[in-house]
């Protein structure tokens, strides 16, 4: 009786655990199929990683957020909390999409329909009372994974002419990269699955 209850019980484990799992890549896949598409410039950092292999560290527009865009900075407030940022998007005039305003926590209203919202997090200490101060969110897709040998090329290419990354965000403003752009052309896409 000990032996069937410990098999039943592993087998129970096992489920949850792939249902875990499961629920983690339909929540990453309906992100990349249903949500809003934004395109952001991107810069290189790094190409490679010894233990996942080549990838590109990338920084945006949007990872640098003067704090004269945050909306709701309370009086007095001198540096910035442990928190999560929103940052709106707005579509700009040569296809890539510009921070327009931001706020710390959440919106206050949904984005428009030419507008997207995008979340992030912000670490503690970051000044909130200079001039031209900027904070560094981050959205979780500052790192994309390439085919081996591609990272060092890829990079070189980048500095020369732009690229861009294709962005699917989900209502909640929850991002995921969904391809890799030189121009208009995809380089690598994200597999929904």
């Amino acid at each position: 009786m000990t032996g069937k209850r410990l098999i039943i019980s592993a087998l129970l484990l096992a489920l949850v655990q792939i249902g875990f799992l499961g629920w983690i890549i339909a929540g990453r896949a309906a992100i990349l199929r249903n949500g809003k598409e934004v395109l952001l410039k991107i810069e290189p950092v790094d190409p490679r990683d010894l233990l996942r292999g080549d990838y590109i560290s990338l920084g945006y527009d949007i990872s640098r957020i003067p704090v004269k865009l945050i909306a709701n900075i309370p009086r007095g407030k001198e540096t910035s909390d442990d928190t999560s940022i929103v940052v709106r998007l707005k579509k700009g005039a040569d296809g890539y999409w510009q921070p327009t305003t931001a706020w710390f926590d959440k919106a206050p209203a949904p984005a428009g329909p030419d507008e997207a919202d995008i979340m992030g997090h912000v670490a503690p200490g970051w000044g909130l009372r200079e001039p031209e101060a900027t904070i560094t969110p981050e959205y979780g897709i500052e790192r994309f994974y390439l085919p081996e040998g591609e990272g060092l090329a890829i990079q070189n290419d980048m500095r020369v002419r732009p690229f861009g990354m294709k962005l699917a965000l989900s209502a909640n403003g929850t991002a995921q990269i969904k391809a890799l752009m030189d121009g208009d052309k995809t380089l690598f896409g994200e597999p929904l699955y």
